[in-house]
């Protein structure tokens, strides 16, 4: 699979500004790290539009996906206007089964990666890049640069790295990918890889590793499934601060 991974503007384009962001910063970090997540990723070749802080056209952009012949081309944005939250894009003109269908599953991912976000919806315009490409294709807007709590959470780079993960996530899904490797094996317990590329991949093997936190009988770890009031107890208990 040939994906690109297109971060909006750069260059004398810096894009959306507000809350001491640039748009074109934030799109470079959340596609470098999207890029990095599909490389924990079997067969996936990542093309990126650009790989420094230089301006390139539409034209140019869509034109380097078209002469790839990308299976999919991701346009990945910081939205303005006075708005919060994230919604998503398809070409507003004819697109084929496959673009809705990997924009009902990415948005999907992200909204359930990002947590407690507004939800603008999934939406069709005519912009150049998802008009020009002749791959499915889908532009995100992630959250509003001049909003004030928004702002907030895109200064995290932990947030950002949720962000990523929504996209991958639903990547995977749409497009059926396997993870390098099939299983890893942590402390003689061997575990369903459904952690590597996770935002918080790090803390998780650390709790595992400690016996604070263990995941289903199945080998799933399930990063993303709520803690029940039980389950909480017996962390707690488990890092000594019931008495």
């Amino acid at each position: 699979m040939k994906f690109v991974i297109d971060w909006g503007h750069g260059g004398s384009d810096p894009g959306a500004v507000g809350n001491g962001l640039r748009e074109k910063d934030l799109t470079m970090k959340i596609g470098k790290m999207i890029g990095d997540m599909l490389g924990e990723y079997e067969g996936v070749q990542v093309i990126y539009t650009r790989t420094s802080d230089c301006y390139l056209s539409l034209e140019e952009r869509a034109e380097i996906a078209n002469k790839a012949c990308a299976d999919f081309f991701l346009s990945v944005h910081i939205n303005a206007g006075g708005g919060t939250g994230f919604e998503s894009y398809i070409y507003n003109g004819n697109v084929s089964a496959k673009t809705i269908a990997c924009q009902n599953v990415i948005h999907g991912e992200i909204m359930r990666a990002i947590g407690n976000v507004k939800d603008r919806g999934k939406k069709r315009a005519n912009y150049a890049v998802l008009r020009l490409t002749n791959m499915p294709a889908i532009l995100t807007e992630n959250l509003f640069i001049d909003n004030a709590n928004d702002a907030a959470k895109l200064k995290s780079d932990q947030f950002l790295q949720q962000i990523a993960y929504g996209h991958v996530i639903g990547l995977e899904k749409a497009f059926g990918l396997k993870k390098k490797g099939g299983q890893i094996t942590v402390q003689k317990d061997t575990v369903k890889d459904d952690i590597t590329g996770h935002w918080a991949e790090e803390s998780i093997r650390k709790a595992i590793k400690t016996g604070i936190i263990k995941g289903h009988s199945d080998g799933r770890f399930g990063p993303d499934e709520p803690v029940t009031r039980a389950q909480l107890a017996v962390i707690l208990d488990r890092l000594g601060l019931l008495k």
